[in-house]
């Protein structure tokens, strides 16, 4: 997260049994006293969480929108210099030793009850890979209010207070914050990317290891997989690249894991890139977040569980990293702007994800980490506040404030947090109990929003591609058979889903269920087509043709190279119509019957079915100056 209070230079730039009885989890209203004497509740909820379009729900199909805050500590607060064990080497003195913060002071429950007076259902609970891995006992100190807590080691505190959100109503999101214990997010501190400090395979091995962990926790509902991915000294991160630094496909290898070997039932959480380039005028750099979705969106093997998550403080911009110093550029921060250009810079960062119906990229967006202090604020970051939570609240967009703990003295200090432990005055404080600002904007966005039944979109769009030759094989049933094409690059719709359109030269493909829902026939059987012997019309003449049998359908294709190797066509359970077959070409152009799914190819030509039809068939050519690239395809209903 961006550091709150004063920015540091180049800041940006650069198991105890669980306790996760059934009874738990029962499906309850849950209400306690506030601080300041009001009530809070959690609505009732049914795990587990899945999307709707741009709308998390429940398994009933209701709203949950994620109103949420951010329990920091268990990332680490060190700043990574001098004694680990003095409280003024932490942000803002703030040592939670590598757990929850606030232990030391308050017990878990006056903690919980100030959330849940807060309007708070859910929790974004960070963690590090060192301290997953840390089996050192804590000291008891660290514990003081928790006595309960003693002897344990940090993850087993996080054990602990997962067990003790969940059993309240609370959802948990699980964070990966950082690689090592230390305070986020500068540069050449060991936590810049998902494998800064760590293998690949060691990063996806650790999320494996927690979400097993909590497997049999209905309320452990996501996986957020790391946080402010950014520049290092030498190394930008990217969106599609295929290297060591591509977090696009990272984070679509690790959520194919969560789900295919752990829990399909996880929401999957994917930030944008924070941070590029040299922060220094005349030289390209910038925070993108969430703006290369729209041209590379990710598709999961289970495909209703996709969130994109974003960040926005006011000392931030859209090419400020936020520093000042060293390291500060003339560009604007978020601060800057006026309340109608800012409400445009973030619907193009991030807003449109969710904002666009019917598009490849369309899901929900979390606004995972916002904030601003509770007094003395200057009015440029006091109007910046007011005029973000209005956009959450306008477009009803789904949020986590950062953070939620934090200590004063005397009534001074870091002041970000809305519920504090004054170690001078030994007492709590929180956001409704007088003299905070924020406290009737507060009420507002936890109080707005769309409530209720969500319907299924009446048609959803999913990409899939096989950059880099990496193939791009999104169903669960499909992988589970193994290879139907060895050899050749791949890609298949998400279960559920058919091809609607392929393009001519980056070899991506456009999902969707629209019209027909899931055709699929209840065996899921297959056919593997690599010559014309169920072609019965010659509807590109002179051509190759790769059409399905009778009642199948295109739902995946292979390809050596160029050329069109394979199509897989699944078995419909009714009867398709064949008679109305429309030829698509788009070899020399676009050619979609219609606009729907956004750009899933941008760049190159494409061809399209009208979403009341399905594609029955692949065209292409190896003649004399053709490589066997798609051509063109049949087009029925």
């Amino acid at each position: 997260m961006p550091t709150p209070g004063a920015v540091k230079v180049w800041n940006h730039f650069v198991s105890i049994g669980f306790l996760l009885l059934t009874g738990l989890f029962a499906h309850q209203q849950i209400g306690v006293a506030g601080l300041n004497g009001t009530s809070g509740s959690i609505t009732i909820w049914v795990p587990p969480l899945s999307t709707r379009g741009r709308w998390v729900v429940d398994a009933n199909g209701n709203r949950f929108k994620l109103k949420s805050g951010n329990w920091h500590g268990g990332s680490g607060t060190y700043e990574g210099s001098g004694d680990i064990n003095d409280d003024s080497k932490h942000h803002a003195s703030e040592n939670a030793h590598t757990m929850p913060l606030g232990l030391q002071y308050s017990h878990v429950n006056d903690i919980i009850d100030a959330f849940e007076s807060y309007g708070l259902n859910s929790i974004r609970l960070q963690f590090s890979n060192e301290m997953i891995h840390d089996m050192s006992v804590i000291q008891d100190a660290w514990v003081a209010a928790n006595p309960q807590f003693k002897g344990l080691t940090p993850l087993q505190v996080y054990d602990a207070i997962v067990a003790a959100l969940t059993a309240r109503g609370f959802a948990v999101i699980l964070n990966n914050h950082t690689n090592k214990s230390r305070w986020c997010c500068g540069v050449n501190d060991g936590n810049e990317r998902w494998n800064e400090s760590q293998t690949d395979d060691v990063w996806q091995a650790d999320w494996l290891f927690m979400v097993n962990r909590y497997k049999n926790n209905p309320r452990v509902v996501g996986a957020d997989l790391y946080n402010e991915v950014r520049r290092d000294l030498l190394n930008d991160p990217n969106w599609g690249s295929a290297d060591s630094h591509d977090w696009y496909r990272a984070a679509q290898r690790a959520a194919e894991r969560i789900h295919s070997e752990a829990n399909p039932n996880l929401l999957i959480i994917i930030e944008g890139i924070n941070w590029y380039g040299l922060p220094v005028d005349g030289f390209d750099h910038g925070r993108p977040t969430l703006e290369p979705v729209g041209t590379l969106s990710h598709t999961l093997l289970v495909s209703n569980k996709l969130v994109y998550s974003a960040h926005f403080y006011a000392y931030t911009g859209p090419k400020h990293s936020g520093a000042t110093g060293i390291g500060e550029t003339s560009d604007l921060r978020y601060r800057d702007y006026s309340k109608n250009d800012l409400y445009d810079v973030i619907r193009r960062e991030a807003g449109y994800v969710a904002l666009d119906p019917d598009a490849h990229y369309t899901a929900p967006v979390w606004n995972s980490e916002f904030g601003c202090v509770n007094a003395g604020v200057a009015d440029v970051d006091k109007n910046w506040m007011i005029n973000h939570v209005n956009y959450l609240i306008q477009n009803d967009i789904d949020f986590a404030i950062w953070p939620l703990v934090g200590y004063l003295q005397n009534g001074a200090g870091n002041g970000w947090a809305l519920y504090n432990w004054d170690t001078a005055l030994n007492k709590a404080s929180g956001l409704y109990d007088g003299g905070d600002w924020r406290a009737d904007l507060w009420r507002s966005l936890v109080n707005s929003g769309r409530t209720g039944s969500i319907q299924q979109p009446t048609a959803r769009y999913k990409m899939v591609n096989m950059d880099h030759d990496i193939d791009g094989v999104q169903s669960l049933i499909q992988r589970g058979r193994g290879d139907w094409d060895s050899g050749a690059t791949k890609a298949m719709c998400p279960d559920g889903f058919r091809i609607l359109g392929l393009s001519r030269s980056s070899r991506r493909g456009l999902c969707t269920d629209a019209t027909f829902g899931d055709l699929w026939t209840t065996d899921k059987s297959t056919t593997t087509v690599w010559q014309e012997n169920h072609v019965d019309t010659d509807w590109a003449s002179g051509y190759t043709k790769y059409q399905c049998p009778v009642d199948q359908y295109v739902v995946g294709y292979a390809m050596r190279g160029a050329k069109v190797s394979t199509v897989l066509c699944a078995k419909a359970s009714r009867a398709l119509g064949k008679s109305s077959g429309v030829t698509v070409w788009f070899d020399q152009g676009d050619n979609q019957r219609e606009l729907v799914g956004g750009d899933y190819a941008s760049g190159d030509w494409k061809g399209s079915c009208a979403r009341d039809e399905y594609v029955a068939g692949v065209a292409f050519t190896t003649r004399i100056a053709s490589s066997g690239n798609p051509a063109a395809i049949l087009c029925r209903k």
